[in-house]
């Protein structure tokens, strides 16, 4: 392998599509950023246009190599990371999608979900799919669009379109139209995917009425999934690696060994802890799921997916208008009076694990007329932390050992007020890696190691490092009040409370 050469990975996530390029040794050489807009069109309903993706996709690519000073020639690979769950449906002859793009947070689903819930069909896809019934997963999106955009139904049982989350969308895109297909991580998130067959499941598939002609072929997350067309970069270029972006962020971190824990801090917040080659069920409402598939090797892990972290200071920014970008809020907090015992409960799409609740909605709770800007956004910067804390006590409670270290990363982990009050309400030692690109270095990773660019695991165990360590400090019983107040306030939301 030439000493020149680089991997580009392809990061399309909820809020912007970026492309950068490693080195051998894992660092970032050069990156391009594009905001990706929302769409609201309803409540609890988010949508993205996939035109916007693919043609951001194809733009922050070019502008990684410009940046790079890299001419595509140099590429040894590319690998792809993803929003998971956004659920796509285009047409096989023009590759037109045939709606918007219904992202993970959309919650149009919730009806579906409920009615088989209420029929008991929960426990059986949580035993095929380490998934709970909520429309945060892929299924329910697809049901929806089958029945509500006029003659698709019939279109999908003639095989005339097909199904895919983003990377399926865009691997189609990038090929040319020539191969559908998606990883084992990215499927296992759809919940028509037996994780333990390794195959979509038929009585899913007829549960939620989704015709199997829809489907992708299912890879590992380190195969040959087809190449560039030569007019669309300038030469052909291998795409070696798939995987969602949560996945990917586990692999950047190294979290290789069972028992290691990593959580990823971006518009939402997901926590994954490896299980190894044990497909652990919880009995706290986590998911189990793929961590990676490599050289037809399944690796699991057990996640809690919490919807709204990022977002959280999205809507101070943009909702609220309470500051001009996200890193002001570490100031807010600092200078925020401690003596307020302010709750925000951000729910604007429901709550994710381990409650599970789509008809939960936000709230702020302990207002006083000395509460202002500085108080509210030390409140989001708290529910984050919290809302980890809630994942930590569900994993200890499925029998999760060894959760004395938390790596994180994700755009938020820039932030050290965060990351230190992370770490006193968590009470464990939270680990900021050198590389904060973790979920694209964990595509780079892949494509490197189908490619021959990186030597295995091992070699990328021992090429993580830490930028910075934060260690819980403070009185433990102050910590276990805050948090309870936590949990009433919690409550206070709940759909279902009393």
């Amino acid at each position: 392998m030439p000493l020149d050469q680089m991997i580009l990975a392809i990061d399309q996530g909820t809020t912007s599509s970026r492309a950068l390029l490693f080195d051998a040794a894992g660092g970032a050489v050069s990156a391009a950023q594009i905001e990706l807009p929302q769409h609201f069109p309803d409540d609890g309903w988010v949508e993205h246009d996939p035109e916007d993706i693919w043609r951001d996709t194809v733009d922050v690519v070019k502008g990684a190599l410009e940046r790079g000073d890299c001419p595509p020639s140099k590429i040894a690979a590319i690998g792809i990371t993803n929003q998971r769950e956004t659920a796509v449906i285009w047409d096989r002859a023009s590759g037109e999608a045939v709606y918007k793009a219904i992202v993970w947070q959309d919650r149009r689903g919730a009806a579906l979900c409920n009615e088989l819930k209420q029929a008991g069909h929960e426990p059986e896809v949580t035993r095929r799919t380490g998934l709970l019934l909520d429309p945060y997963f892929s299924a329910s999106k697809i049901a929806w669009l089958l029945d509500n955009v006029t003659g698709l139904r019939q279109r999908a049982e003639r095989g005339e379109v097909a199904f895919g989350t983003i990377d399926c969308f865009l691997l189609w895109r990038l090929t040319g139209g020539t191969v559908h297909a998606t990883d084992a991580t990215n499927a296992s998130r759809t919940m028509i995917y037996n994780i333990h067959d390794q195959d979509w499941d038929d009585e899913l598939l007829a549960l939620f009425n989704i015709p199997r002609a829809l489907l992708p072929q299912v890879y590992d997350s380190d195969a040959d999934f087809g190449a560039t067309p030569g007019d669309l970069f300038g030469v052909p270029l291998p795409i070696l690696g798939i995987a969602g972006d949560q996945q990917a962020a586990t692999i950047g971190q190294a979290c290789f060994q069972p028992g290691m824990m990593k959580s990823t801090y971006g518009t939402g917040c997901f926590a994954l802890f490896n299980t190894g080659d044990a497909a652990v069920s919880s009995k706290n409402r986590l998911l189990t799921t793929i961590a990676y598939r490599l050289g037809g090797k399944t690796t699991y892990a057990l996640e809690g997916s919490i919807f709204v972290a990022g977002a959280a200071l999205q809507w101070l920014r943009d909702g609220l208008k309470i500051i001009e970008s996200a890193s002001d809020s570490q100031a807010l907090a600092e200078a925020a009076d401690k003596t307020h015992s302010l709750y925000l409960v951000p729910a604007f799409t429901g709550l994710g694990a381990p409650y599970w609740d789509a008809d939960a909605r936000g709230a702020i709770f302990g207002l006083t007329r000395a509460s202002g800007p500085a108080e509210i956004a030390r409140a989001a910067l708290e529910a984050v932390c919290y809302q980890t804390r809630d994942l930590f006590e569900a994993m200890r409670a499925d029998g999760a050992t060894g959760l004395e270290t938390l790596r994180v990363d994700g755009g938020m982990v820039a932030n050290n007020w965060m990351l230190q009050t992370l770490a006193d309400t968590l009470g464990v030692i939270v680990e900021r890696p050198r590389v904060a690109e973790t979920t694209a270095l964990g595509a780079a990773y892949l494509a490197g190691l189908r490619s021959g660019f990186y030597s295995g695991l091992a070699a990328i165990a021992d090429s993580w490092q830490c930028d910075a360590r934060f260690e819980p400090r403070g009185d433990e019983t102050l910590r276990h009040e805050r948090y309870a107040g936590w949990l009433d306030a919690v409550s206070r939301v709940r759909s279902g409370r009393d």
